[in-house]
């Protein structure tokens, strides 16, 4: 007879693994809070316009091949994928802005205009960032991350100075334009942590920008979901949504035995979460929790972050699809979010505006467009703050890019620490994770299989790899790995 398995959440994570476990035979069963899958994947539609509510990067597509590739199947299969050309717009200044092309050559010529000499250092940089690739995605992050010595390799031994050095002094060892620095030192924004307490190992990201392009799901990121449930359904996997898990109910002996799901016992044989590890565990009795709130206070988190979804009146100029506006002190808000955490007063920002490429987005000679300020988690969030904030970015919006925006607003709705907490059960409101600083990685993330609790495992953005929709799916074949291993 097969084991019952029950999922608490339906993130990447969540939907990667029942389809691992699923395919090796388990009866696999899904709950998910809300009322669509995805977890923070999800979409918000309003007349006529499309958001997608949490990531809105495509990176790293070997990943989301490999995975389907695990069970014959292509990411073709599922959704249709464009590379964006380009990939990127960068604002520095008023009318002044860089927008990466999706070439190597094109991109070595605009940093080789930018600076004089900076196209040879870049290359030099890139083919460093490209042999850590090779070993971080197509190897390590498959670690589950139980010993020191998944690390250990003569790959990773022969590139140890770099766990001891930073993003920060490696970009700016050769290369002195401020612009290229702060596009260099972009990319490491996607594992939650400043540059200076990045190690200089994650430069792979860099490859994973200019190297493997920037991608667009046509109909959006919640097509990635649609194609993983719709996978994970031929296996098997059965989903129910508006199932709140309220306890996880254990034995005398440390077992999960049931689940309380919107008030009702069900029975279990094996839990896996890919919900907030931290809330996770807060539905146990307290002798059976690993990790103490004093343990959490102390991690370094990825930000939360401050969203607008924004429908306007006509098409914007001046923009890509992707455009992020860096015309304020990187290292200031970089304070304010990890160091000192409050509002910052001039806050960098991330805009996308999808109806450029896709015309789902928006309806006709209308433009879509989800803003969003990285924020320290657990701030004070209020409606005042929101307004603040959005009147901040507009102002802005419309003095870079040379051009009239509060006008042509039709509406807007916003999203932060509150629903993040509200939504997902967020601990204090984060958005993307645990940081993958020098100390946060590999075997000193928060552990997949709980140390007090016989059959209950984790998985997600809180314990291996890390944050990020690619790492998120490799989270899920980790865990399922373990829970096979563990089983037979």
């Amino acid at each position: 007879m097969s084991k019952n398995i029950h999922i608490i959440g339906s993130g990447f994570s969540a939907i990667s693994a029942s389809c691992y476990l699923a395919k090796q035979g388990y009866n696999v069963t899904v709950f998910e809070k809300n009322s669509t899958l995805g977890g923070r994947a999800r979409q918000y539609k309003k007349d006529g316009f499309l958001f997608d509510i949490g990531p809105t990067w495509y990176w790293m597509p070997d990943v989301f091949e490999r995975f389907f590739a695990d069970f014959g199947k292509k990411p073709s299969d599922y959704y249709h994928l464009e590379r964006l050309e380009p990939g990127y717009q960068v604002y520095f200044e008023e009318n002044s802005s860089i927008t990466i092309p999706g070439t190597l050559e094109e991109i070595f010529q605009i940093f080789e205009d930018e600076e004089k000499g900076s196209s040879k250092h870049l290359k030099t940089f890139l083919d460093s960032a490209k042999a850590n690739y090779e070993i971080a995605v197509l190897d390590m992050v498959y670690k589950p991350g139980i010993s020191p010595l998944e690390l250990v390799s003569t790959q990773t031994i022969a590139r140890v100075s770099q766990f001891f050095s930073t993003i920060r002094k490696q970009v700016r060892k050769k290369i002195k334009s401020h612009k290229l620095i702060q596009i260099l030192e972009f990319p490491v924004l996607f594992l939650g942590a400043k540059p200076s307490n990045t190690p200089a190992f994650y430069n792979f990201m860099n490859y994973a920008d200019f190297g493997l392009g920037t991608w667009h799901p046509v109909g959006g990121m919640h097509k990635v979901v649609e194609g993983m449930v719709e996978l994970a359904k031929s296996l098997g996997v059965h989903f129910e949504v508006n199932a709140a898990v309220d306890k996880i109910i254990t034995d005398k002996n440390k077992i999960v035995t049931a689940l309380m799901v919107n008030g009702k016992e069900i029975k279990s044989e094996l839990v896996l979460s890919g919900a907030d590890y931290h809330h996770t565990e807060t539905l146990l009795d307290k002798n059976l929790r690993q990790y103490s709130e004093e343990y959490w206070s102390k991690k370094t988190f990825a930000p939360s972050s401050l969203l607008f979804y924004v429908g306007f009146n006509k098409k914007l100029k001046n923009v890509e699809h992707h455009t992020l506006f860096f015309d304020t002190d990187f290292d200031v808000h970089a304070k304010d979010i990890y160091d000192n955490p409050r509002w910052p007063d001039e806050p960098l920002f991330y805009a996308s505006f999808p109806s450029i490429t896709d015309a789902s987005f928006a309806p006709d000679g209308k433009e879509a467009a989800t803003f969003l300020i990285p924020l320290a988690p657990g701030l004070e969030d209020t409606e005042e703050l929101r307004e603040l904030y959005f009147n901040k970015i507009m102002t802005r919006l419309e003095r870079l890019t040379n051009q009239d925006v509060k006008k042509s607003v039709i509406f807007r709705k916003s999203f932060c620490v509150n629903d993040f907490v509200e939504e997902y059960n967020s601990y204090k409101g984060n958005a993307y994770g645990l940081a993958n600083t020098l100390f946060q990685t590999a075997f000193l993330r928060p552990k997949i299989k709980s140390s007090k609790v016989n059959n209950l495992y984790f998985t997600g953005q809180l314990t291996v790899p890390g944050p990020g929709v690619p790492p998120a799916l490799i989270s899920g074949k980790i865990a399922s790995d373990l829970i096979i291993k563990k089983q037979h």
